[in-house]
């Protein structure tokens, strides 16, 4: 049991690394096309690499599975799809204003507003929730607020990405108690590609040449950021408890702040990187004292 734990630690461990690494995939990839353009064939391409795991365990079920057709899959995946376009193009449009750091560690604050939007359906909110929230306040105020009291405008398209990401959790853990979490994935990535990439032809520029200069970082923010991330993620929770693993993955903000470093040259004031160490300190918080509080209380 300890092997199988420390598996699904490291494995989700891993899972963090790739998803911070890919915001420099993904500011690298706007170089030579636009953020609609990249999301969509990212998710595309995300798609294509799910579906071989996905016709290799289907195939593996004795029992037949829910059926493609079932309106229950289709909505959930739809109403995923659509989530998740809203909140990862708010995401590769802020980064076109803001650092790779600022909107790892601004995104990471989904782990505590899912719990703040939690108390409008009835989730109670312990004291870990509220100071953890303080702190990743003060800590974004540090991070993100200049000498001049301006704040950039992509940390501002972050901000609310967060908030639709908070969503994205929250409609994933209901739809996906109820269907196959691998066709919901599929389902919500081509659904995302498709209306990226409407809103790609609707904005943007498209050529092959741009595409073909872009390749790399669509290849990783797509096949292994997207595909891979995600199979690693379902692995990993099979033997993982559900708020362990939020813990573990909100690391991403820290990959991302370490990645934009290496490979971006992106370089942060002394307060800002306090201010990295407040909010990375509140998620923890948030996601440590309540599980620890509701332990006491069944001892």
């Amino acid at each position: 049991m300890q092997r199988q734990a420390l598996r699904a630690d490291l494995l989700m461990l891993f899972t963090a690394l790739i998803w911070g690494s890919a915001f420099v995939a993904q500011r690298l990839g706007m170089d030579h096309v636009g953020p609609f353009l990249y999301t969509g064939l990212r998710f595309a391409l995300a798609a294509l690499v799910l579906l071989p795991l996905l016709i290799y365990t289907t195939a593996k079920q004795k029992i037949p599975s829910e059926s493609w057709s079932s309106h229950g899959l289709l909505y959930g995946g739809a109403i995923m799809g659509l989530v998740l376009a809203v909140g990862i193009n708010l995401q590769q449009v802020g980064l076109l204003f803001t650092s790779v750091t600022n909107s790892g560690f601004i995104t990471g604050l989904y782990v505590i507003i899912v719990p703040f939007i939690g108390l409008f359906i009835g989730h109670k909110t312990g004291i870990g929730i509220w100071l953890g929230a303080c702190l990743a306040v003060v800590g974004m105020f540090l991070l993100c607020v200049g000498d001049n009291f301006q704040v950039a405008s992509g940390d501002w398209l972050q901000l609310a990405g967060a908030f639709v990401w908070s969503a994205h959790v929250l409609v994933v853990s209901l739809f996906a108690k109820r269907h196959d979490p691998l066709r919901l994935a599929f389902l919500q990535f081509a659904i995302c590609a498709v209306i990226s990439l409407l809103l790609a032809i609707a904005f943007e520029p498209i050529s092959l040449a741009a595409i073909t200069l872009a390749a790399p970082a669509i290849i990783y923010g797509g096949a292994i950021a997207g595909g891979i991330g995600y199979t690693l993620q379902v692995i990993a929770q099979k033997d993982a408890i559900a708020s362990h693993a939020a813990i573990i993955f909100s690391m991403e903000a820290v990959f991302a702040a370490l990645a934009g470093s290496l490979f971006l040259d992106e370089t942060l004031e002394l307060r800002g990187y306090i201010g990295c160490a407040m909010m990375l300190v509140g998620m923890l918080i948030a996601q440590l004292w309540p599980k620890k509080t509701a332990t006491a209380q069944l001892a």
